[in-house]
């Protein structure tokens, strides 16, 4: 398959990246003047978007973005390559900041948050390093953006410098950075074994005569390494603890930036550096279902039993981004062009949710599930786009969410795997348990108090418009970003078909 793709040298992918870096100096400069400062967050989030979006048109021509900036080691370049999998990626991060940053405006400022310049600031430095993820054309590439990207999101977890916040940023130091010497060991041991680290479509260990206990302690070494920010369970829980941070943040770290790095570390890691071919021999697929299917029902039994609302978000997270894990583990084309589609339309609906919730926090400082009854009379455009983003979570039409759960059974089917089909009807049972008790408190229980319509625009219409998004890319998925070809394009490459 690959003889049908070409290379072609571009800047553009490391422009993409620096945008936003560029934008951190005005920020910090105009931290006397709010909108000044703002109108370079926003900017930049456009002009990062248009970047990524350009490299569209050449990566449907089988063409692919790459740039060599010089060696780290002998061997292994500072490289970047733009193919469908990272411009997949990349579509969503870029797009979705723009959106979030129009919503942390009147987050922050409905707030009258302390330290908002640094807040914008981090914010920005967080884009940067995901996008270099995306691009990354290679594990040392990928490890130096993945660790700035643990860095750079220390100080919005701990924003709000509570106790809270200092002991939730602490945990998530602990497992992000641990996590990362796990995944620099795996790197270095795989440079041994290969004398390269280039991420290869079939894997870069295929040709490796490779000792089962070996393949299998590496493959290991690896899922710790990118299995934190995945949240694969046990090494979850500074997920739901990082909570402690405001909304935006959240919403950051569900949908746009870390935990989906997490999963599209696993997708890199699976079929790029070992491939489809040694996750069967090796039944290391069997490592990421097993984890997978236990992460998905065990959070979501977690989540019914949460009355904060964030921490009731998260431990959904938490299930859903193991849908994306199950996708590779079941080896078919078909199940990771639903992991793939999943990591776009979670992100969707998971920062619609977390929007809306910070919408009410904001407006009615309102946190918990059982504060909620009645709200939706007094916020009915937040609380309509919390109906829809749940509907999509468990996996109704028209929004998004039915059809990336569609091809995850699809897969389950054609890779004779029935049983992960049982785990994704049970999961989308646990997901109507814990989401439509808060829609239907919102909508038909009297409220305990009187409430004063809406929040800001600022927040209310990014909101409505991620919702929006949610419904049309459930009906038109190939619409605007082509993300149904993206996913298909990735899985033709890998698989040699669609199956």
């Amino acid at each position: 398959m690959m003889s049908s793709w070409s290379t072609y040298q571009s800047w553009i992918p490391l422009l993409a990246i620096l945008v936003s870096l560029a934008a951190v100096p005005l920020i910090i400069l105009s931290s006397r003047r709010p909108n000044l400062r703002e109108f370079w967050t926003i900017g930049a989030g456009v002009g990062k978007f248009a970047l990524v979006f350009s490299l569209l048109p050449p990566l449907f021509q089988h063409r692919l973005a790459v740039l060599n900036l010089g060696e780290i080691v002998t061997g292994v370049p500072f490289a970047l390559k733009a193919d469908a999998v990272g411009v997949f990626f990349a579509l969503i991060a870029s797009f979705l900041w723009i959106l979030t940053s129009f919503y942390s405006i009147g987050y922050v400022r409905g707030l009258s948050e302390h330290k908002q310049t640094r807040y914008f600031a981090y914010f920005a430095v967080c884009l940067s390093s995901t996008i270099g993820i995306a691009f990354s054309a290679n594990l040392a590439t990928f490890i130096i953006f993945y660790e700035i990207l643990t860095i750079a999101t220390y100080p919005l977890v701990i924003h709000k410098e509570t106790e809270e916040a200092i002991r939730a940023g602490r945990k998530y130091l602990a497992y992000t950075l641990t996590a990362g010497v796990f995944l620099i060991a795996a790197a270095t041991w795989t440079y041994l074994l290969t004398g390269s680290l280039d991420f290869i479509p079939g894997g870069l260990l295929q040709n490796t005569p490779l000792a089962s206990q070996t393949a299998v302690t590496l493959f290991v070494l690896f899922m710790f390494g990118v299995g934190v920010k995945a949240a694969i369970m046990p090494l979850h829980s500074w997920l739901p603890t990082a909570m402690a941070a405001p909304t935006p943040v959240s919403a950051l770290l569900h949908a746009v930036a870390v935990v989906k790095s997490g999963v599209f570390g696993v997708i890199r890691v699976s079929e790029f550096t070992f491939g489809p071919q040694l996750l069967k021999d090796y039944h290391l697929d069997s490592i990421l279902l097993v984890g997978a299917s236990a992460t998905i029902i065990l959070a979501s039994f977690l989540a019914l039993k949460e009355d904060n609302l964030k921490r009731r978000l998260a431990y959904s997270t938490v299930a859903h981004l193991s849908y994306i894990v199950l996708g590779v583990g079941l080896v078919s084309s078909a199940a990771l062009l639903g992991g793939m589609l999943h990591l776009a339309f979670h992100a969707t609906m998971k920062i619609t949710l977390f929007f809306c919730a910070g919408a009410i926090y904001v407006h009615l400082h309102k946190e918990k599930v059982s504060e909620l009854d009645g709200i939706g009379q007094a916020m009915p455009w937040t609380m309509g786009a919390f109906a829809v983003g749940s509907l999509g979570l468990v996996g109704l039409p028209p929004v998004n969410g039915w059809l990336s759960k569609w091809c995850l059974g699809w897969g389950s089917v054609t890779a004779e795997r029935p049983l992960f089909l049982i785990v994704l009807i049970l999961s989308g049972l646990l997901n109507a348990a814990y989401f439509f008790p808060i829609v239907y408190r919102a909508f038909f229980r009297p409220a305990k108090e009187k409430y004063s319509g809406e929040a800001s625009p600022l927040m209310v219409v990014p909101l409505v418009i991620t919702a929006g998004l949610s419904i049309f890319f459930g009906i038109f998925p190939d619409v605007g970003f082509k993300l149904f070809q993206l996913a298909k394009e990735a899985a033709i490459l890998l698989f040699g078909g669609l199956r």
